[in-house]
């Protein structure tokens, strides 16, 4: 599918809570000749994720800063916490002709459309809602309201992302292997036509 031959590229991975996101930005890093973007935010580390591998966790005031000096690709507040992808290192890959992979939100796609119209964006959906359910529910890291209010969302999300046209093809994640390999082929077939 991928050759030696293929120029990277800025890839965005969005979609809604309990989706597979970061299941499928870790396996298609592993796959492809590709790096992870770590995206700022001022929330505290959930268990398990580790400093400037998940996220860099950063302080209000040092957000706003890079903030300010238009240090970010794109940048939101969700859920309450701030989160951005900064720019200097999405250069430096485009520069050099490597593929990074971004997972954020609509908003911040619509963002990195606008600064990068090169860019490859896709949005994963849940092949159900109980699906969607069932994979939030087993992250164990939220509580039930939390699971309530992302379960609420993510029909909007999904209608949002549909009308925006920002996203270049939208993936039902059935399951893993099936979903990377459909990307993965995906972009072999883009990068061609390039």
């Amino acid at each position: 599918m991928w050759n030696e031959g293929m120029k990277g590229c800025l890839l965005v991975i969005s979609g809604p809570s309990g989706v597979g996101k970061s299941t499928i930005c870790r396996r298609l890093c592993e796959e492809l000749p590709a790096e992870f973007s770590v995206s700022w935010t001022t929330r505290s580390a959930r268990p398990g994720e580790r400093e400037n591998i998940d996220y860099r966790f950063v302080s209000e005031a040092e957000f706003e800063s890079l903030k300010s000096a238009d240090g970010f690709a794109e940048n939101a507040e969700v859920y309450g916490r701030r989160y951005g992808t900064p720019l200097a290192p999405l250069l430096r890959a485009i520069s050099e002709n490597r593929t990074i992979i971004l997972e954020i939100d609509i908003n911040g796609a619509v963002q990195v459309r606008r600064r990068f119209p090169e860019a490859r964006l896709t949005f994963l959906l849940p092949p159900t809602p109980e699906e969607q359910a069932r994979r939030i529910t087993n992250r164990h890291t939220d509580s039930q309201e939390e699971i309530a209010r992302r379960l609420a969302k993510a029909d909007g999300e999904i209608r949002y992302a549909q009308e925006t046209g920002v996203y270049d093809r939208f993936f039902i994640n059935h399951d893993v292997e099936t979903t990377v390999a459909d990307i993965q082929e995906w972009l072999a077939s883009v990068a061609t036509v390039s």
